[in-house]
């Protein structure tokens, strides 16, 4: 099979524009598309492809240098992106249970690290159910391909009794692997489970194969190693969650016997939260810290007090003395595991994107856009913090006296 040859100077000539009135000067279109060719790139229309709309200093997009932008002058057709593939499971050789804690219906850090070690149990042959004690959202993204609620939460602090439902599930569902987290509830609740199941538990695992278990021993000088048996508990931070695409999460009927009601001597049990102010930075769940940007730190302390939060600094306020020592987040003061990070004014030096590596969710406000804390921030706010701390007390005060119930 042939082609036909290319013709530079035909090419040429076809790109040729009519002479202005200024001279006879040969212009040419290096734009148009010759036959067989592809059109040039024009940098000056990529680049201003690139610019952000906001104040008069120009800003650019640099994340997407590498991708050529089409011309101004011509509206490009973005196809729709396609939906995320979800994928399922339909006849699974074998089940691999996990069962987190999904306080507050929502999965934790280590919930999520629980089905990313069952996921890496369950394989390509298996499936990954969920046991919960409720609703618990998010399950599908991190890993579940079924879902089985066995009560409608537990309302009243009842081991004995979550125990023993989560036994008669297990007992219907006849699954290879069980994991619970090595958590305060999830520890316990796994302990009563393998007595009731007259089970060994293998127990702090930190590394999970399909060929083994592993978990320290002897104050962590030798390593103890063990076959995958039915009943284990995950250590926190010991497994990568689940990273691939979300899997389907379908509800899972099974008709379990109901297990008999047992008297508890626990007549009543709830969880007293600490002062968010007094609470270590290591320990605290939100906190909302003071950065360089922040000159006005009675109204940030009120802010603070608002939000029930614990309060956190820059090394820049620590070293001033406007913040005590003990505030100061970074890796020269306290590395933080929060779920919340709400950081006003802060940059984002190196040493203090190591401090809230661990933290789940962070929230910048800060008023350049290419902030290292902005980039680092799930939920960013491009503005000065002396202007949204003020708003968000009006906003709160506004939430305080709305009578409950309203919309």
């Amino acid at each position: 099979m042939t082609r036909l040859r290319r013709d530079p100077r035909a090419e040429r000539a076809a790109q040729r524009v009519a002479p202005r009135d200024t001279g006879d000067r040969p212009r040419f279109d290096r734009a148009a598309r010759a036959a067989g060719g592809r059109p040039r790139r024009d940098p000056r229309a990529e680049r201003e492809g690139r610019r952000v709309a906001g104040p008069a200093r120009p800003r650019f997009e640099v994340s997407q240098q590498d991708r050529p932008a089409a011309p101004v002058s011509v509206q490009a057709a973005h196809p729709a992106q396609a939906a995320p593939v979800v994928v399922t499971v339909d006849d699974p050789a074998f089940l691999v249970v996990a069962v987190p804690d999904c306080a507050g219906g929502r999965l934790s850090t280590h919930d999520r690290q629980l089905l990313g070690a069952a996921r890496v149990l369950a394989g390509r042959d298996g499936a990954v159910v969920l046991l919960a004690a409720g609703d618990c959202a998010g399950c599908g993204a991190a890993g579940a391909d079924r879902l089985l609620a066995h009560g409608d939460g537990d309302r009243a602090y009842d081991p004995a009794g979550r125990a023993a439902r989560i036994a008669a599930a297990l007992t219907a569902l006849g699954p290879r692997h069980v994991l619970f987290p090595e958590s305060l509830d999830g520890g316990d609740v796994a302990r009563r489970v393998a007595v009731r199941l007259g089970a060994p538990l293998f127990t702090q695992a930190e590394g999970v194969s399909a060929s083994g278990l592993i978990r320290p021993a002897r104050g962590r000088s030798v390593e103890q190693r063990a076959a995958p048996g039915l009943l284990a508990t995950v250590a926190s931070d010991a497994v990568a969650e689940y990273a691939g695409p979300p899997r389907e999460a379908r509800p899972l009927a099974v008709a379990m016997a109901e297990p008999a009601p047992a008297g508890t001597a626990i007549r009543s049990a709830q969880r007293l939260p600490a002062d968010p102010a007094t609470v270590p930075l290591a320990l605290a769940e939100f906190v909302t810290a003071a950065g360089n940007g922040v000159t006005d730190l009675d109204t940030f302390r009120q802010l603070v007090a608002a939000l029930r939060a614990t309060p956190g600094a820059s090394r820049v306020l620590c070293d001033s003395g406007l913040m005590p020592r003990r505030t100061q987040v970074g890796a020269s003061g306290t590395v933080l595991a929060a779920t919340c990070y709400f950081a006003l004014g802060i940059s984002g030096a190196p040493q203090h994107l190591q401090g809230v590596a661990g933290c789940e969710h962070v929230v910048a406000v800060n008023t350049d856009l290419h902030a290292a804390m902005i980039e680092r921030a799930g939920l960013a706010i491009v503005q000065d913090a002396q202007a949204v701390m003020p708003a968000l007390l009006r906003l709160l005060a506004e939430e305080a006296a709305r009578p409950e119930g309203s919309p």
